[in-house]
């Protein structure tokens, strides 16, 4: 997967902008979009962190001290240019390089839902270790895709990739991060405080 995340860097946006949606998807799809990066801005300024920030299109909305985490240096030079207020820290999502309690919020957008079982697991165990609080933003359900599938990402340079994507009701995703708040559920986003 780092290799994948490594080549799709420079268009990875692409799917943010609705690039892959007809006209009257993508309209509503950019409109929930701007409804995501206002909920985003609008969360109590605090000491975050943001796992697998990727390119760094979330993580310049987020208010307060922020820290981005992401395995691939390729998303990372992305990140520092869009976001450039937030320090950013190649590393693993599994294995944290970050001390107990060093953040107030964890923050992941679009990471959770590409986990499977065992992963979901060391991924919340790191995040309940460094922070108190965590926010996960993913897909929500969608008509024409199962819960959870594989699917193949061509990506410019001519490679497929194939791609475990879950999608989510809300209560589902609280369930599975052990209780919360449901922040934002709507046709393609949903996000949830934990």
């Amino acid at each position: 997967m780092k290799e994948y995340y490594h080549r799709r860097a420079p268009e990875y946006d692409d799917w943010y902008h609705g690039a892959f949606y007809d006209d009257e998807e993508r309209e509503s799809f950019i409109a929930e979009r701007a409804e995501l990066e206002r909920l985003i801005a609008a969360l109590a300024p605090a000491r975050t962190l943001d796992v697998a920030c990727g390119t760094g299109f979330l993580t310049r909305y987020l208010p307060g001290e922020i820290v981005g985490l992401d395995q691939s240096d390729a998303m990372l030079a992305v990140a520092r240019e869009q976001a450039p207020d937030a320090d950013y820290v190649l590393g693993d999502a599994f294995a944290l390089p970050f001390a107990d309690g060093s953040f107030e919020r964890l923050f992941t957008g679009h990471f959770y839902g590409h986990l499977e079982p065992p992963e979901r697991e060391t991924f919340l165990g790191e995040a309940r270790r460094v922070a108190a609080e965590l926010v996960v933003a993913d897909a929500a359900r969608r008509p024409g895709h199962e819960p959870d599938e594989w699917q193949q990402r061509p990506v410019s340079d001519g490679t497929v990739w194939p791609v475990f994507k879950r999608f989510f009701l809300p209560e589902q995703l609280v369930d599975e991060l052990g209780g919360g708040d449901v922040l934002f559920a709507g046709r393609w986003f949903v996000v949830v405080s934990s």
